[in-house]
């Protein structure tokens, strides 16, 4: 049951969202989100009922792809094996969706847990675990690395050292994902960008999913400074771009480390002021990648901060509306399908 501060919080947020209505642009367009989040914590819940809410908003979502964030580890067991709670909670979740009760949407259609890759070889069994627990669903790893040595900066919840990428027993860890047939979600930050080249160079087999555009930084000493950032962003997107075993999301630049400052304004910005803002950073990475390599994402329900589903979501597709056809459906779903090996749900 939902405490009283949760609905406090849920109904405040519902009612500074609700100040802006618009549209859905192009809502026959098919639509995989391949970036969410599920959870039950003291202040915030999002489960099936809230996800649903937003996915059911006006945009035609037909699948989506749960990434980890730390929810329902397992208590009893050894600290390596905790996170496989989380995979076993989504893929029920997962299961509720798939029965069809709940609408046409397939919540969790696949599922990206977390393995401690520092453990080297030793990492195997719990990768193992995960995919038993969901063996229809489980595709991947998520072993977040952001990190900054300033304090205005919240370092990623899996507290990584600066040099994760480079350790050289998380690369024992790392090279077991290809032998199981699983990619990894590279979430780091945009200082942290070449890296993670030369990461994707040594393991060039194994699949590497760049989220939230690299992880673009807009507070602390990052602040007032996004000119000077973007140019050098886009040198590091443009080389690590030629790596052809990464591919990129498109999304999770609302969040306020990013800097906009969307979560401390009187109303929430509408479709074309995320276009006006976001624009450029979209259209880059879809020039470096190219839209086969392209997957646009909501990150929910923390870019939920800044926006509602349904303006993010027009907003993609006001930014992807120069692009062909074929080149639509690839962002907003022929390559999330691909990369996630899921089902035609279109």
């Amino acid at each position: 049951m939902a405490t009283h501060a949760t609905q406090i919080s849920t109904d405040t947020k519902d009612a500074w969202l609700a100040q802006v209505v618009e549209e859905p642009v192009r809502p026959e367009m098919p639509i995989i989100d391949p970036h969410h989040h599920l959870w039950d914590n003291p202040s915030s819940r999002y489960l099936l009922d809230e996800v649903l809410r937003d996915t059911g908003s006006g945009h035609r979502v037909v699948a989506t792809v749960f990434v980890e964030c730390m929810s329902m580890y397992r208590a009893d067991v050894a600290p390596a094996m905790r996170p496989v709670g989380e995979t076993e909670f989504v893929n029920g979740i997962a299961a509720q969706s798939a029965s069809g009760n709940y609408g046409p949407t397939r919540i969790a259609a696949g599922i990206v847990g977390f393995a401690d890759l520092t453990l080297g070889a030793a990492v195997e069994p719990v990768l193992q675990a995960h995919i038993a627990a969901a063996p229809r669903r489980f595709r991947g790893i998520r072993h977040a690395a952001g990190f900054d040595p300033s304090p205005a900066v919240r370092n990623s919840h899996t507290n990584p050292p600066p040099d994760l990428y480079q350790l050289k027993s998380f690369r024992e860890g790392f090279a077991k994902l290809n032998e199981l047939k699983l990619s990894f979600e590279a979430w780091q930050y945009h200082p942290q960008l070449p890296q993670l080249t030369m990461l994707a160079r040594a393991f060039p087999d194994t699949v590497i999913i760049l989220n939230h555009c690299g992880g673009i930084l807009g507070i602390g000493p990052y602040e007032n400074r996004r000119a000077e950032i973007f140019q050098q962003w886009k040198a590091d997107i443009a080389e690590l771009a030629k790596c052809r075993n990464v591919v990129v999301k498109l999304g999770g630049i609302n969040m306020p480390l990013n800097g906009f400052g969307w979560h401390r304004r009187a109303q929430p910005p509408t479709s074309d002021e995320l276009v006006s803002a976001t624009r450029d950073y979209y259209l880059h990475l879809i020039d470096r990648f190219g839209p086969a390599r392209c997957m646009f994402e909501s990150n929910f329900p923390v870019d939920r901060t800044s926006c509602s589903y349904l303006v993010l979501w027009n907003a993609f597709k006001k930014i992807a509306a120069s692009f062909t056809n074929e080149e639509q459906a690839e962002m907003f779903h022929g390559a999330a399908a691909r990369v996630y090996r899921l089902p035609d749900f279109a």
